[in-house]
């Protein structure tokens, strides 16, 4: 364990009320971008609810401004995982069932091949909407700050008030994909292209945890990706550069980063795989923050 994290731990379990008391420590988390990789932050946000510890504030990029709302809203892990499970194509689906799907999927994406964005997103909204019944970030249970990207700007924007649905909606406008969103004066995409593991925001927190869910790209191949892979794969590439440097100005006091590869970014049915990447970075996770919250592990 490195000197730092020892003093700021020894720091934080001297802190006292007045009345002697020690106070709570204020987590804050932050979940990365990634697209259907982002499905990973469920078994980090069902860890935390297993050990009982409730973020103080939650930043989230993309698709981790969305599970970062569903959680906000008051959702617990376990319930976005079974809303997950209905929303998928799941890979064991047979053929009739996964006909279904889709046409439910061309009807739920609002596919428009003549826009800005191939998807316009507002049934997705209207999903997300419908799982947490709130619409203004000042309803949601823990505070919640979504990255996004301004694009005529070229800067970072971050939302923690006003329209939760628009706020999430920007956030995870990947550009290409989804519709861009005006917000006011500013045209706003995905926040990945300024913050696509937004620790940095997160303030007024004793411990910040942050997840990165962009993962690994696979393995060196003699053969060319196609147009699409390489467009994704490309704004991976610029992503994972993002977080590098960031982090050589400031690390968060726990990085977690789930060993995912060779998943694409809209690869949602593999829901199961990547939940099974994120098992071992929960483990992790956990003994790490045994040594922040000391009464946990004597408790269990």
């Amino acid at each position: 364990m490195s000197s730092y994290l020892i003093k700021r731990i020894r720091s934080l379990l001297g802190r006292k009320t007045p009345d002697g008391k020690k106070k709570s420590i204020r987590l804050g988390l932050a979940l990365g971008g990634g697209g259907a990789r982002g499905l990973a932050h469920i078994p980090i946000l069902e860890l935390l609810d297993e050990m009982r510890i409730r973020p103080c504030c939650i930043a989230g990029t993309s698709i981790g401004a969305v599970m970062g709302a569903l959680y906000s809203s008051g959702l617990s892990g376990s319930e976005i995982r079974s809303l997950v499970r209905e929303t998928i194509i799941r890979k064991n689906d047979s053929p009739v069932e996964i006909l279904k799907d889709i046409k439910r999927f061309v009807k739920f994406l609002d596919i428009d091949f003549m826009g800005p964005g191939i998807f316009k997103g507002d049934s997705i909204m209207k999903y997300f909407y419908d799982a947490i019944k709130m619409d203004n970030f000042d309803k949601l249970e823990i505070p919640l700050k979504v990255v996004t990207s301004d694009f005529w700007a070229s800067s970072q924007v971050v939302i923690s008030s006003g329209d939760l649905l628009q706020g999430v909606k920007a956030s995870m406008g990947l550009p290409g994909l989804f519709t861009p969103v005006k917000y006011g004066e500013r045209i706003l995409i995905d926040g990945g292209g300024v913050n696509p593991v937004p620790w940095d925001v997160l303030d007024e927190c004793d411990v910040i945890v942050a997840v990165d869910v962009l993962g690994y790209a696979e393995s060196v191949s003699d053969s060319p990706p196609s147009a699409v892979k390489a467009v994704f794969d490309m704004f991976d590439i610029m992503q994972r550069s993002i977080v590098k440097a960031r982090k050589k100005s400031g690390r968060p006091d726990i990085y977690i980063k789930p060993e995912i590869v060779n998943i694409g970014i809209l690869e949602f049915n593999r829901a199961e795989e990547i939940y099974a990447c994120a098992e071992v970075s929960c483990s992790e996770l956990k003994e790490k923050l045994m040594k922040f919250y000391p009464e946990i592990s004597s408790s269990s």
